[in-house]
């Protein structure tokens, strides 16, 4: 028998896989660094406190009423702001929705938005294979609102390049370990994890999150040989693997949020299969709706050939978002109006604006939600602010009725 001997390999630093070795290794330092240098752990990401309108507005209550409770004593005590103002952490926000929500049984479901007995656990999916569409953006954005109304929420990342996780206060590089996203759970072997164990609080008060990174590609990797063994059936079907773990969640959360990957993977085809409702992100320019055509075409596919293994799939909503929409730009008004003219309501009516604030944000590695007052101009930030609310007040509104509240 001839012994192999494995013989070390010498790159050429000046050979493309030489540069491109080099070119990530320093560009993961770098990366370490900055994030060391703006989150120690002494220091993790924290969400800011919230004014009293602010919170008046989402609790759904006067801000006279919200005075005179804090001067009462009634409910959570506020703390003040250096110029005195009574400011409120979304903790305390949900402590006053619980307190509201007992004094007032008959408004109880719009104080404490929380599922109730019969109430289906809604798993929202967004998903397209066009880059650029804002799906993470969507995602993040999404999650957080319904956070902020009171929602019990899971956010989860199947992107391998995990930039939800960050923007949720976890560094994927420095945090995220092997066998601890997602992938723990859909793997085929020994090491296969429950959902529950790879599940992590964030600093946004009732926002959980699966976090993501590069190791989630193994899972396309491993599944054509699952497959193909014919050992994986039933709820271990490679399609059913996701909607099977979530089972193990449903009475701990209202809404799951999943960012999906930007194609169409069994990743993707796990999101797509778990969903209860999905949302497609579209940039209103003719080159990303063709992309998104095709995403359709070979979404139907695949499905169609899911239902031949009993695998089929079926939405309580599903819906389009129009996003970095410009609406004084006639070529995407004109792209908006024939997505309307064609798909009528699944179109939802809010477009997410193309704007400077959402950037600002994320340079900052925020979201609108977490900006301070003062970060961008006030006409900018209320511009953004209200789009992105309004298209997730339709989302949620969809959430909703299927709860038979709407």
């Amino acid at each position: 028998m001839t012994e192999t001997v494995e013989v070390e390999e010498t790159l050429d630093p000046n050979s493309t896989r030489g540069q491109i070795s080099r070119f990530s290794a320093l560009l993961s330092t770098q990366i370490k660094n900055n994030w060391q240098l703006n989150y120690p752990p002494e220091a993790r990401k924290q969400l800011r406190s919230f004014s009293s309108s602010e919170v008046a507005d989402l609790v759904g209550i006067s801000p006279a009423t919200l005075r005179q409770m804090s001067l009462d004593g009634e409910g959570p005590m506020p703390d003040r702001s250096e110029g005195n103002r009574r400011i409120y952490s979304l903790e305390q926000i949900n402590e006053l929705r619980k307190f509201m929500a007992e004094r007032r049984p008959s408004q109880a479901t719009s104080f404490d938005p929380q599922r109730r007995d019969g109430d289906k656990m809604q798993v929202v999916a967004i998903a397209n294979f066009k880059g650029g569409c804002a799906k993470t953006t969507t995602a993040l954005h999404l999650a957080q609102f319904l956070a902020l109304q009171g929602l019990r929420v899971l956010a989860i990342d199947l992107d391998t390049q995990a930039s939800l996780t960050e923007m949720l206060g976890v560094q994927p590089v420095l945090e995220v370990g092997d066998n601890e996203t997602v992938f723990a759970v859909l793997r085929y072997d020994e090491e296969r994890r429950t959902l529950p164990e790879v599940i992590r609080p964030t600093y946004f008060a009732g926002l959980d999150i699966v976090p993501g990174q590069s190791e989630l590609q193994y899972f396309d990797y491993e599944t054509p040989a699952a497959i193909v063994s014919n050992n994986f059936l039933g709820d271990e079907y490679f399609i059913r693997r996701l909607a099977t773990s979530l089972r193990s969640v449903e009475d701990k959360y209202d809404v799951v949020v999943i960012d999906a990957p930007p194609q169409l993977s069994y990743l993707t085809l796990n999101a797509v299969y778990a969903a209860t409702g999905l949302i497609i992100p579209v940039q209103s320019a003719m080159i990303d709706v063709a992309s998104m055509n095709q995403f359709l075409y070979m979404l139907d596919e695949m499905l169609e050939q899911m239902a031949h293994f009993g695998a089929s799939v079926d939405h309580d909503f599903l819906r389009f978002l129009l996003t970095r929409h410009v609406p004084h730009d006639v070529p995407q008004v004109n792209i908006a109006a024939l997505l309307r003219s064609l798909f009528g309501e699944s179109v939802l009516t809010s477009a997410v604006l193309e704007t400077t604030a959402i950037t600002n944000a994320g340079l900052e590695n925020k979201t609108l939600y977490e900006l301070e007052r003062g970060a961008v101009s006030r006409d900018t930030y209320i511009r953004a602010i209200e789009a992105v609310n309004a298209a997730n007040k339709e989302i949620y509104g969809e959430i909703l009725k299927v709860w038979g509240r709407k």
